[in-house]
């Protein structure tokens, strides 16, 4: 089946003219001290904040220098975004990206707002046929503001562009811990493509980190407890959690085991950031299960009090982890978990933090590379999963990241208060729960 077309507009390269006075005056900006930032918003999206790079009003009016790339704001489009917004367009005129320019600190200070708009841009955009070729909308320096009393305008660079982002989309037909069927969808075409089977690891099991795909291997399971944690732990927790995916001839092509207990920490009755609970993501290789990533969950404290995650790629070679997203999600109204390599966008559905080039080649492609949706507490959560065709290679390529988007839906579940009950679904022993 075909993968479904997206879209990803992408805005990036900022940078900003601002003419400086030869004596200091409340009026006039300093590049060299005043910070800078612009809130970027296109229609019926969420609005998105990056900060902009001051440089010197004698540059040459080339790029801005050292970040050729930089990409500070992106915005995912479907087929349906698309559609709306080319029908919208030939009643009320093209779609528009807007953007607001600020000198100042974000936020406020002592109730009051220390930052200053400095002028707006409008950026026009022409969608249509965006989901088979790159358009770019405009590159190169703006006039924004107002002019000084020598009749210098303040000049702000960037780069709008919309390139083709096609992904395989999946659909779960039923919460992760009831073992469900996995649909991959394509327009209004569903066809099953995986089944998932949710089990626990019984007291017996919880020192066999891996199975074969057909017999034991001890010294996989010798190396993979390195990822978890063998001991009993006292108190209440949750463990033994696991989704194998399934291909529609029953092999197993991915799993989700939970390695290490999520367990209340001392006096309370939440998981902690210092103590998370923690996933393996698996995928069969020479008839063993081999790690692939690994997935940690906490309940955060504070006016939050959502679901903390962080995700790493582990590497074939020896070595730690690559972080490629970390963030939190709304225990009340999810969210959605994303791995998106965009090169540091501002992206409020969470962006990697500090990951650097994201493997030093281990992974060698960027931008977009997967979300899954991921329903609040108490809700019936049926989790979407979109992935980049240029991640999938085979099947266990999706299974893998179909596993991904089960333990982190999952984690909402095992990051509940220990003080609140779970469906009987999630644990053998009724008496157990919660």
């Amino acid at each position: 089946m075909d993968p479904c077309p997206f879209v990803r507009i992408t805005v990036g390269n900022l940078a900003l003219k601002i003419p400086v006075a030869t004596r200091p005056a409340r009026s006039v900006v300093h590049p060299s001290s005043s910070p800078c930032f612009c809130k970027i918003k296109l229609k019926n999206f969420p609005l998105q904040t990056a900060v902009v790079t001051c440089i010197t009003p004698d540059a040459n009016n080339q790029c801005p220098d050292g970040h050729p790339q930089t990409v500070a704001a992106t915005f995912h489009l479907s087929k349906a975004d698309v559609d709306r917004f080319v029908s919208r367009s030939i009643f009320s005129g093209k779609p528009h990206l807007k953007i607001s320019i600020y000198t100042g600190r974000r936020g406020t200070t002592c109730g009051v707002n220390s930052d200053r708009l400095l002028g707006k841009v409008t950026v026009p955009l022409d969608l249509g046929g965006t989901e088979s070729r790159t358009c770019v909308f405009h590159n190169g320096w703006i006039t924004v503001g107002k002019a000084t009393s020598k009749g210098s305008l303040a000049q702000f660079h960037l780069n709008v562009k919309a390139e083709p982002d096609p992904r395989f989309v999946f659909q779960f037909d039923g919460e992760p811990e009831c073992s469900p069927q996995v649909f991959q969808i394509q327009g209004k075409i569903r066809q099953p493509v995986f089944t998932c089977k949710f089990s626990f690891r019984t007291a017996g099991d919880r020192n066999h980190r891996t199975r074969s795909l057909h017999s034991e291997s001890s010294s996989s399971r010798r190396w993979l407890s390195s990822f978890g944690s063998d001991r009993e732990r006292p108190g209440k927790e949750r463990k033994g959690w696991s989704v194998t995916v399934h291909d529609l001839s029953g092999s197993p092509v991915a799993a989700a085991s939970m390695v290490t207990p999520f367990v209340a920490s001392p006096g309370s009755d939440r998981v902690s950031r210092s103590n998370p609970g923690a996933w393996l993501i698996l995928r069969p290789g020479d008839g063993i299960w081999k790690p692939w990533g690994r997935l940690e969950a906490w309940r955060e404290r504070g006016s939050s009090d959502g679901l903390g995650y962080r995700f790493e790629l582990i590497p074939d070679t020896t070595g730690g982890g690559i972080v490629v997203s970390e963030s939190t999600l709304s225990s009340s109204k999810g969210g959605k978990f994303v791995i998106d390599l965009g090169g540091g966008a501002a992206s409020p559905a969470g962006s990697p933090r500090g990951s650097g080039d994201f493997g030093y080649g281990l992974w060698p492609y960027k931008g977009f590379v997967m979300c899954a949706s991921v329903e609040g507490e108490g809700k019936c959560s049926k989790p979407g999963v979109e992935v980049s065709v240029q991640h999938v290679n085979c099947t266990e390529d999706a299974a893998a990241y179909v596993a991904l988007a089960a333990a982190v839906d999952l984690s909402m579940d095992a990051c509940r208060l220990f003080s609140q009950r779970l469906r009987k679904e999630l644990s053998e022993d009724p008496d157990l729960i919660g």
